[in-house]
């Protein structure tokens, strides 16, 4: 049985880079944060500290004057005083969390570039090559720091860009779910107001006793990972009387520990903290890791695939399966057995901006479909983990299904490798992998010293890796297999991000996430690849984190306009690839993925679109997250957009000033490093095909030239999916579990003798 109590952030188990930096490197690092998150305080005859940004009295008092006469509730005078006040390293959770971020979650040979820059500028001469100046960083004062910093984005040594750009996406990170004084100020809860857990399904987890010899357990399937390929997978094979057994390397937490903090689920329920960079530090993939992966923390939208996608998975790559009335069947079965409707849906303030602007565009919108029961679900932090069990996810539907039919389960357990029967790897007889036991506590804090760490082997008639998109192919890969398509044609739907602020009291934070989506810039080409604009996880630090920093008094205004934020997003189906291989020291996914010039041009598109929405439903401020471009500020004197009087004609989009900042907008573009692309959708790595040669398995979800082995998640598409991927990895596991429950009953399928 698992414990109830809220999971505490703690340090993580013992390691050698619990101590990521030196001490000089410490210091120099504390002081760029402090330059992103200053302590700012008002012009005196004192003279200021060197870690405090001096401002004259006008322009503090014209910062708070702003802020109480357009904030609802604004801060008053001792609040703001605080909130400005204070600076990054006077926060002891600050410092923790940065030093996770560095030691756990940074690649090694980024954390040597990183200290190899931090060492450079503790020195006069390293600092005068990289800041102009021959005092070392840490020693100037706040205001020249600023300055550098801005230097450092727009100058033309790539190293300097992007040093700047993951610093600054640090500090603003670390601070927003750390900071005592903007949760005081912003108005923002840690959790919904009125929370109550709702019901859970008791689950018991196998667990083993301290040895040194390896655990051996036998079952009729294996199914790694337990997110939504997974999930299905083991509800259909344990229903057609199987043994199954579903294991996965993160752990599960009840409603009555969910939703979490910000700063406890990027420990607890995301890959890498939260955050997994590409190579080239172009863009930021947020991947699940806990019991009913991404199931557990997407945000509802239940969106069947398209039938121009299923066109050119059946037509031009040879998979006719997803053009059949079968295929339909399993996305149908998924969606009734989670109640997906659009019939309870209460939009919220920022999606019906979208629907009400895209009406009043000419644009088509629609709502989106949610997996909710059947029932209204009028929660924003379900991103979080959804404490009320309203989100049928794997947790709550799919993996209760398949306990009923006495299908076991195993946390904490991290597969290294399928096991094989002969050494040419063709037939898999099962996994093997290390098991780490909660603490006495029932958590899964602390040194591992006061865990169980046991080695598992399990022996299986058929294994399905269900480890997503990311780890699946590094499982394959750790396995052996030489198939050189592991881990290629990797699609992320890459996005760009748009703030949009209101004189009305939005409350980003309630309501469905993801409850409209505008789909007329879903086929740019005539080929399927476009852009959808959507509405976005409005939490701070998965929003505000990517939003322009220029100095910190403007960062500090501008978090405090959340509450009367609406975020959008402009997201793209790619029609260019990445890939994904295992870091060579930590065996952690690393990305190799760069959005094309040709996809960016598609989220160029529907970002101006996005504006535009937002322009027509009156925002008084429009944010692109792009670097170099301005905000939109609206003329305070402006006549309200459908209000207008006298003699003059509402303009709308074709005001002249609006026009000219979306063609600066255009000017800019979004080429990195400028522009900042974040990803929750990853596809396609052990992509399906129609022949061995174009993939790593077939229509059936066998991996080529093996016996046994399956890979069921979203990691096999055959391309993007151009929606939220969950139905469509749903419906795919479907298919491939049922066809795997009919071989080992001896039945043949349909669709086989068709092939």
């Amino acid at each position: 049985m698992v414990s109830t109590v809220k999971p505490l952030v703690t340090p993580l188990p013992d390691g050698p880079n619990d101590e990521p930096l030196t001490a000089g490197q410490w210091t120099t690092i504390m002081a760029i944060m402090d330059t992103v998150i200053p302590s700012i305080r008002r012009d005196t005859t004192t003279s200021p500290t060197i870690s405090q940004l001096s401002i004259a009295d006008v322009e503090y008092n014209a910062a708070a004057g702003h802020i109480q006469k357009t904030i609802v509730n604004a801060p008053d005078s001792e609040s703001w005083d605080q909130y400005l006040n204070e600076k990054a390293s006077d926060i002891p959770r600050f410092q923790a969390l940065l030093k996770r971020t560095l030691a756990h979650y940074t690649p090694e040979d980024s954390r040597k570039g990183l200290a190899l820059v931090l060492s450079a500028l503790g020195t006069r001469a390293g600092s005068l090559i990289l800041t102009g100046y021959t005092l070392p960083l840490h020693k100037q004062p706040i205001h020249i720091r600023q300055e550098i910093l801005e230097r450092w984005s727009q100058s033309y040594i790539p190293t300097l860009n992007t040093f700047k750009k993951l610093m600054s996406q640090i500090a603003k990170a670390c601070w927003l779910r750390t900071s005592p004084a903007y949760q005081k100020v912003s108005g923002f809860p840690q959790v919904p107001d009125h929370y109550e857990p709702g019901p859970h399904y008791e689950y018991e987890f196998m667990q083993f006793p301290t040895g040194s010899d390896p655990e051996i357990i036998e079952t009729d399937v294996v199914i790694v990972g337990s997110g939504c390929g997974g999930a299905v997978s083991a509800k259909n094979l344990a229903e057609a009387g199987n043994r199954v057994l579903v294991v996965d390397k993160a752990y599960y937490y009840p409603p009555s520990q969910l939703p979490m903090t910000e700063e406890n689920a990027g420990v607890h329920l995301f890959d890498n903290g939260g955050a997994i960079v590409t190579d080239d530090s172009t863009l930021t993939v947020i991947s699940g890791s806990s019991w009913g992966g991404g199931g557990t923390i997407n945000w509802s939208a239940s969106l069947q695939t398209q039938d121009y996608v299923r066109k050119e998975w059946a037509q031009d790559r040879g998979l006719t399966f997803f053009e059949t009335a079968e295929f339909q069947s399993c996305l149908d079965r998924v969606c009734h057995r989670m109640g997906v409707s659009t019939d309870y849906i209460r939009h919220n303030h920022g999606n019906e901006v979208l629907l009400e602007g895209s009406r009043k565009l000419g644009y088509h919108a629609k709502a989106v479909p949610q997996n909710t029961g059947g029932a209204e679900h009028y929660c924003g932090h379900c991103g979080m983990g959804c404490g009320a069990a309203q989100k049928q996810g794997p947790v709550v539907s799919f993996l209760p299904d398949a306990a009923a039919k006495s299908a076991k389960f195993m946390e904490g357990f991290q597969v290294h490798k399928v096991l094989f029967e002969d050494s040419n790897k063709t037939k898999a007889i099962g996994v093997e992998g290390e098991w780490v036991s909660r603490n006495s506590r029932g958590n899964v804090d602390g040194p591992l010293s006061e865990r169980i760490v046991r080695k598992v082997v399990i022996k299986a008639k058929k294994v399905i890796i269900s480890c997503g998109t990311l780890w699946s192919p590094v499982v394959l890969m750790n396995s052996g297999l030489k198939n050189w398509q592991i881990g290629r044609n990797l699609y992320l739907h890459p996005v760009n991000l748009l703030a949009a602020v209101f004189k009305e009291d939005v409350r980003p934070w309630e309501g469905g996430i993801l409850t409209s989506v505008c789909t007329s810039f879903e086929d740019l080409d005539g080929h399927g690849h476009g852009v959808k604009i959507e509405t976005t996880l409005m939490l701070p630090s998965m929003f505000l984190t990517l939003m322009n920093w220029t100095n910190g008094l403007e960062y500090k205004k501008n978090a405090l306009n959340f509450r009367h934020m609406n975020g959008f997003i402009s997201i793209a189906r790619d029609r260019d690839t990445g890939r994904i291989y295992p870091d060579p020291i930590s065996g952690k996914p690393r990305i190799a993925y760069t959005p094309s010039a040709y996809d960016r041009a598609h989220i160029m598109e529907g970002l101006i679109a996005s504006a535009k929405i937002c322009y027509i439903e009156g925002a008084t401020e429009i944010h692109p997250f792009i670097a170099g471009v301005k905000p939109f500020i609206r003329d305070p004197e402006e006549i309200s957009v459908g209000t207008a009087g006298g003699d003059e004609p509402d303009l709308g989009v074709s005001d002249p000033r609006f026009r000219a900042w979306l063609e600066e907008l255009k000017r800019i573009g979004n080429k990195p490093p400028a522009g900042t692309f974040p990803s929750a959708h990853q596809m396609g790595s052990n992509r399906m095909s129609a022949n061995a040669k174009d993939g790593v398995v077939d229509v059936k979800g066998k991996v080529w030239g093996t016996e046994n082995l399956y890979v069921s998640d979203a990691s096999v598409f055959p391309s993007a999916s151009g929606v939220n991927p969950m139905i469509t990895n749903m419906a795919i596991s479907d298919w491939i579990s049922n066809n795997i429950a009919k071989d080992m009953r001896g039945v043949r399928s349909t669709m086989e003798a068709r092939l």
